[in-house]
């Protein structure tokens, strides 16, 4: 099995992901990096940054450890989104840039992924290479060779005013709880947000190393929803533990997920003239309403397998500007090339202010098709492309929702499951097709 999924290398942090891995990582990366002729004519920088996890610590050591060794200078940023990471390799010419986080992943779990000079994340062609050549044996340099250790102490503070840079309507008067997942947006958001002229109230903002994800995040809604509803809030904004991504609570509780913001984002920037070649890339898991939506306005849709990286490799191959996951990565490119949970919360919000409508309003234009969504665990997902019997039962499936529905079952990239999706303009429906399925799965992957 690959080390690197769709999303860097993830698993337990001290088990599948150890102190000893972490350094071998790290030292592979810069070789295969120095020998491309990255590093050419200049001592190599890199950027090294993590979320709350407690095992971040002993794993950041490691990685700082593997790239002075192998004689790259590090700037540590300590805890910050990974979007920050990508913007810091951007801004200060970094040569790679290092982010130690799982994401909205459990806390036990933890995850190494890497950017590229400029900021985008490391090509998949790369990673394989680094796969292959961990562990093998290194002339090291000496003396004024080895690398340095750089502590980064403006890091935060650029990277927050990278993010006012882009709004250009102040959010006075909004009203916002954020919730920060006890991750790595806990210090960043409520002063990006309060900044931009919000009046913010956080919670799940105290990190102590343990809790990150725990029941709060994008992931666990329910606390922010009710604070929301509770407080009469105007929006509110949920992260996942390295802020990569937001989901958005309505007034009234509903949650609008990253089909909701891609076509609220989209709708604004078509009657700005700023979306490219009226175009918006989405995934195989873009909700059939999404589609609906877009192409009432005119706009396409371009799908792409989950993932933010190949929503991004869609973009820059055609020169698309909006791209994004249900799942709360957007990307858009006049401001970065990754996903930012925190970007893209201001630029929803701004949308609300220019427009004077609330965020319920705006995400009323769109309706949405009802998915049913099954996490499918304790499965070998590795059987699932070989599975006969799955397809056939798929075909079946696509031929009963012809026109009014779709399936979708895919292995993660990033945990050990498969997912079942079955949307349908009917709910019982697909609900009674995504069971049949999961039940199919479970018997066919044991």
């Amino acid at each position: 099995m690959a080390l690197f999924g769709t999303d860097g290398v993830r698993g337990v942090a001290n088990v599948d992901l150890t102190a000893e891995l972490a350094v071998d990582l790290a030292i592979a990366a810069a070789h295969v990096l120095g020998e491309i002729g990255l590093f050419a004519g200049h001592r190599p920088k890199a950027i090294v940054g993590q979320d709350s996890r407690a095992s971040g610590d002993f794993l950041e050591a490691a990685v700082v450890a593997g790239l002075t060794s192998a004689g790259v200078d590090v700037y540590r940023v300590g805890v910050l989104p990974t979007p920050a990471v990508a913007f810091l390799v951007k801004e200060s010419g970094a040569d790679l840039g290092v982010m130690i986080s799982a994401s909205h992943n459990p806390m036990p779990d933890n995850g190494i992924k890497f950017f590229a000079k400029g900021g985008d994340k490391l090509a998949d062609s790369l990673e394989s290479q680094i796969e292959a050549r961990l562990g093998e044996p290194w002339d090291r340099p000496t003396g004024l060779n080895v690398g340095r250790i750089i502590f980064d102490e403006g890091a935060k503070e650029r990277y927050i005013s990278h993010l006012l840079s882009t709004m250009s309507t102040k959010l006075t008067g909004l009203k916002v709880i954020v919730d920060c997942a006890n991750g790595a947006a806990s210090s960043v958001a409520p002063n990006a947000y309060e900044r931009a002229g919000a009046t913010v109230t956080a919670i799940s903002a105290t990190p102590t190393g343990w809790n990150i994800n725990e029941n709060c995040g994008s992931t666990h809604l329910d606390n922010l929803i009710s604070e929301v509803k509770k407080s009469g809030a105007d929006i509110g904004i949920a992260h996942d533990g390295d802020a990569d991504r937001c989901l958005l609570i309505a007034s009234d509780g509903q949650i609008i997920d990253g089909d909701y913001i891609l076509n609220i984002l989209a709708t604004d920037w078509l009657s700005a003239d700023k979306l490219n070649k009226k175009t918006v890339v989405g995934t195989v898991m873009s909700n059939l309403g999404f589609i609906k939506s877009m192409e009432s306005l005119g706009i396409k849709v371009e799908k792409t397998a989950v993932g933010d990286r190949y929503v991004l490799e869609k973009m820059l191959e055609n020169d698309y500007t909006l791209g994004g996951e249900q799942s709360g990565h957007v990307i858009m490119r006049q401001f970065s090339n990754t996903g930012d949970g925190l970007l893209t919360a201001l630029q929803v919000m701004q949308v609300v202010a220019k427009s004077k409508k609330s965020l319920l309003e705006l995400a009323s234009v769109m309706k949405k098709y009802p998915q049913i969504l099954i996490n499918v665990k304790d499965i070998a997902k590795e059987k699932l492309a070989s599975s006969v019997k799955i397809k056939d039962a798929i075909l079946e499936s696509e031929k009963q929702l012809a026109g009014i529905g779709r399936v979708l079952v895919r292995a993660s990239g990033t945990e050990p499951m498969v997912r079942v999706m079955v949307e349908a303009n009917d709910l019982e429906l697909a609900q009674k097709i995504a069971d049949s399925l999961v039940q199919l799965v479970r018997l066919e992957l044991k």
